[in-house]
């Protein structure tokens, strides 16, 4: 291989990683969700979730040349966690078309970039620092759990980072995967490959559902998704594209994808900044290949969804919690670092990062919009008597 082959491989596999962390952790919110209703529409809905993710992502980071993740609605899932067992599935489906028709109208109306335009750089990315500080955390306490893996893990990347920064997620990989099958970690039967079918269910349309189920899903796809998946971007040095062809893409995809059991799809938050930081390409514009890769999993994921939901199943949790929390540990560390750089700014910031990163719940919104909004509050209160203060000793 040539220098110019190898220098890929980082952003192959941050692609292939941001993917797998994606089936590996927001995926089991979908099964306590899908609870009661036929594998066969399981195995549907994470078909199409998978697939819609996966053209997506590539045709928008080919398009674009920037490596743009897309994937499910995870708060969306954990709203249906509650929902969808008192609702008929093909109800389900109407609202979710509904939901998405709302996402598309915001979409095309262009009010998502003004919004972007107005959200303070230390606010952004001290918002997505406590959106993914809770994966360190995670990985720290996995350590009791299986010490030698989880530690060796740690001391691969902490090494690599050294000698080959590029390539210190792959030696992460490596190690948990040798030492896994050294000490016999997998667990369960996976079975011969099989080709998932999709389901196709007709939507039914209620009042009630809409109600109960569509607005919920468009507000926190736009607040809990997009919104954290923009200011992603923008914290990385992405000012292109602009919101509205993502968010109607993602609106229109899911929109098709709905009546094979798809609630949603949208830009990825977490998972995204795998794939958009130096360790994926020293080269900006180069890092699109990223979200390529990712696509093509989700691809082959989604076509093979039941086998590789029972090659999860066999994979230690501890495994998983080190290789995410090593993966998003230098994002995390830059986003800090861009929030807390200029004092000017820095409570809002620091108010950001913590509501943030607490995980709360207030209203049915999730902590990363509280954060935005309460980081954004003490912000404006700050500007707002600095300028006081400016203008009284004028």
């Amino acid at each position: 291989m040539t220098v110019r082959q190898t220098s890929w491989i980082p952003a192959i596999v941050a692609g292939i990683i941001a993917t797998t962390i994606s089936f590996a952790g927001p995926l089991v919110i979908i099964f306590q969700a899908a609870q009661g209703l036929e594998p066969t529409l399981v195995a549907s809905w994470i078909w199409a979730i998978s697939i819609g993710s996966g053209i997506l992502g590539i045709m928008l980071s080919w398009r674009w040349r920037v490596p743009i993740v897309v994937a499910w609605s995870a708060p969306g899932s954990a709203l249906l966690v509650t929902m969808l067992p008192q609702t008929d599935f093909a109800t389900a489906i109407g609202a979710y078309i509904v939901a998405n028709l709302a996402v598309l109208l915001v979409g095309l109306s262009g009010a998502f970039d003004r919004l972007m335009r107005l959200l303070p750089a230390a606010i952004t990315a001290a918002m997505l620092a406590g959106i993914l500080f809770r994966f360190v955390i995670d990985m720290i306490g996995a350590v009791p759990t299986a010490p030698v893996m989880v530690i060796a893990m740690i001391a691969a990347f902490f090494a690599g980072r050294v000698i080959a920064p590029r390539y210190a997620v792959v030696a992460v990989l490596v190690t948990g995967l040798a030492l896994t099958a050294m000490i016999g970690g997998l667990s369960g039967n996976i079975g011969a490959p099989r080709l998932t079918v999709p389901v196709w269910t007709t939507p039914h349309f209620d009042w009630a559902a809409l109600a109960s189920i569509a607005l919920p899903l468009a507000v926190v796809a736009l607040t809990g998704q997009f919104l954290p998946g923009i200011a992603v971007l923008r914290a990385a040095g992405y000012e292109k594209p602009a919101a509205r062809p993502i968010v109607s893409a993602s609106a229109l995809a899911s929109i098709a994808l709905a009546p094979f059991g798809c609630h949603g799809l949208n830009l990825a938050a977490f998972t995204a900044a795998i794939c958009l930081g130096p360790d994926a390409h020293p080269d900006p514009a180069r890092r699109y290949v990223a979200g390529i890769s990712g696509g093509v999993t989700y691809l082959v994921f989604g076509a093979f969804a039941a086998t590789v939901l029972a090659l999860f199943a066999t994979l230690p949790k501890p495994l998983i919690a080190a290789l995410a929390g090593l993966a998003l540990f230098p994002v995390v560390a830059g986003s800090l670092s861009t929030a807390l750089r200029t004092e000017q700014g820095r409570d809002g910031a620091l108010v950001t990062f913590a509501v943030s990163a607490s995980g709360m719940t207030l209203a049915g919104l999730g902590s990363a919009f509280w954060g935005l909004i309460f980081g954004i509050a003490v912000h404006l209160l700050q500007s707002a008597m600095a300028r006081s203060a400016r203008t009284a000793t004028a």
